[in-house]
């Protein structure tokens, strides 16, 4: 604050300040330095000798087309960057070491002002934030943490949300009742009955009640953890990944944020400055499931492979394998990011000073507020808006025929050879399409394919569903292929129109689209094709 009120009242000092950084970088910036004061580009020379070193593809570009020329064209310069270059070299000071010694350096100036210019009351004012940190991001111990908090989100999301999510389904359903009686009463006719109430109402439904007790326990979680502190310590643990992929630490929390609804994921992507690294992000954030994914995993999961094990340890066992399969998806998320930024995203990551904040007690009126209302209603809200057209376009497939075939039939005929390659059939695969407004409805929509009823409905309980699905062919070969592509296939229709709306760009929307698709088909023919060779 000093330091800009001696900016303004002293226009005349126009002197910066200069960060000190190791003898081997500030022999490397004395190399180019003279010569850069010597070109008389209006631009502090210490500062661009810094940017030449670190060397971002962007920056240069941005330099060329504000100085009107290439500057890297410039025998000199590039000599004296070469020079410069090497010398970094011979003292083992790669592009990841010098960016972090000059993060490093600035941290050491700021804690030195700090140190000449702040006092506290207590000298040991950190010191409890510092022990815990030694834990949540040591070497050993914070990915344990970290996976066992994941795993406890998750227990408690999926055991608390069976009742709510049971009671409200009741409700919608016996909402159903009276509004069909009231049609009867009306002496409406079948098909306005059927489109309205079997078909936009009953999506509705089925949308509302296993979409709402998750997230409106999943993200109380999310910004407890959040509130607490601890969000920005998951960033920290896994930037050095990210920024392996030319990618930006800061992802992690927006991939966080992907769990409980991919298009909160996709909004929050707005923390990161950089446009390609914010690009990554929005593109890869579609790899971690969301609650509307949750069901079919869930379904899957407890009927062909939870039920080997005995009850007392069910629901653990479970919370592993959920676990399991999300870091699949976190492994995905770091493959993918890695090949964009070696393709259509070219560009080195940029530095960032992550802050690790204080532990904080939560503030439980402020966490309600911004989780149920900032984030639950908000994301059901657009989820109900696009999946009522769908249960419409359903219903009609569902119940106008061709050829003797109803439309839904024929096109499960259709999709049946491509589907096959990946393992799965083609029922499975046009549910995937027809829940591309919401992906709660998948499961219904496979019972009613596979059933050639014309509504929606499910079953009351997993070991019904379980025979209707090997009876009609499921393997576990099926089952492992339908949850790999559950896990990467097209963003739902909620989250590409976000991504629309934070791009401005439908060629992005369309890349966000693609690219998971591609890797599902990929991952999914892979699979299928090796799991078969030994069967």
């Amino acid at each position: 604050m000093q330091a800009v009120e001696r900016l303004i009242f002293c226009p005349n000092d126009k002197t910066a300040f200069k960060v000190r950084y190791s003898d081997a970088i500030e022999n490397a910036i004395s190399i180019l330095e003279p010569l850069l004061k010597q070109k008389n580009l209006k631009l502090d020379s210490r500062w661009l000798s810094i940017k030449l070193l670190d060397f971002d593809e962007s920056f240069i570009e941005a330099l060329n087309k504000h100085i009107g020329y290439d500057l890297l064209a410039d025998g000199d310069v590039k000599s004296a960057l070469d020079g410069a270059e090497q010398l970094l070299t011979d003292n083992n000071i790669t592009k990841d070491k010098l960016r972090d010694k000059i993060v490093s350096g600035i941290v050491r100036e700021a804690e030195s002002i700090c140190s000449d210019t702040v006092s506290f009351d207590k000298d040991s004012l950190n010191t409890r934030d510092r022990k815990i940190d030694k834990i949540l991001t040591g070497k050993w111990t914070g990915f344990p943490i970290m996976l066992a908090l994941l795993t406890g989100v998750f227990w408690l999301t999926i055991t608390g949300a069976n009742f709510p999510s049971a009671l409200l389904s009741n409700a919608m359903f016996w909402v159903e009742g009276r509004i069909t009686e009231l049609f009867h009463f009306l002496k409406a006719p079948d098909w306005l009955h059927g489109m309205l109430v079997l078909g936009v109402f009953r999506v509705l439904s089925w949308v509302v009640s296993v979409m709402l007790p998750p997230m409106a326990i999943f993200f109380p979680l999310f910004t407890l953890l959040e509130d607490l502190g601890y969000l920005p310590r998951v960033a920290f643990n896994l930037d050095k990944y990210f920024k392996k992929c030319s990618a930006c630490g800061k992802q992690a929390l927006t991939m966080c944020m992907g769990f409980g609804c991919n298009a909160a994921g996709v909004m929050g992507c707005r923390i990161i400055d950089s446009p390609r690294e914010r690009l990554i992000a929005i593109i890869t954030n579609s790899f971690v499931p969301c609650n509307g994914r949750f069901p079919i995993l869930i379904s899957i999961l407890t009927m062909f492979f939870a039920g080997y094990v005995s009850v007392p340890f069910k629901s653990v066992f479970f919370s592993f394998l959920l676990t399991f399969v999300i870091i699949l998806g976190v492994l995905m998320t770091f493959a993918v990011s890695k090949i964009l930024s070696k393709t259509i995203l070219k560009g080195m990551p940029s530095s960032f000073t992550l802050e690790l904040p204080p532990y904080r007690r939560p503030q439980i009126g402020k966490i309600f507020i911004r989780s149920i209302f900032d984030r639950t209603l908000f994301v059901l809200g657009r989820a109900v808006v696009v999946a009522a057209p769908a249960g419409l376009a359903i219903w009609l497939m569902a119940n106008l025929s061709f050829g003797g075939m109803t439309l839904l039939a024929r096109c499960s005929g259709f999709l049946d050879p491509f589907a096959k390659l990946l393992g799965m059939d083609g029922v499975i695969l046009l549910a995937f399409i027809l829940g591309f407004p919401a992906n709660e409805i998948v499961i219904p929509i496979i019972i009613m394919t596979y059933m050639a009823s014309g509504t929606i409905f499910e079953f009351e309980n997993l070991g019904d569903l379980k025979r209707l699905l090997v009876d009609n062919g499921w393997t576990w070969i099926t089952a492992v292929s339908t949850m790999l592509f559950s896990l990467m296939h097209w963003p739902c229709s909620t989250t590409c129109l976000t991504i629309k709306k934070e791009t401005q760009s439908l060629k992005w929307t369309a890349v966000s689209f693609a690219v998971p698709t591609a890797a599902g088909i990929i991952v999914c023919f892979l699979f299928a094709s090796a799991a078969k060779l030994f069967v």
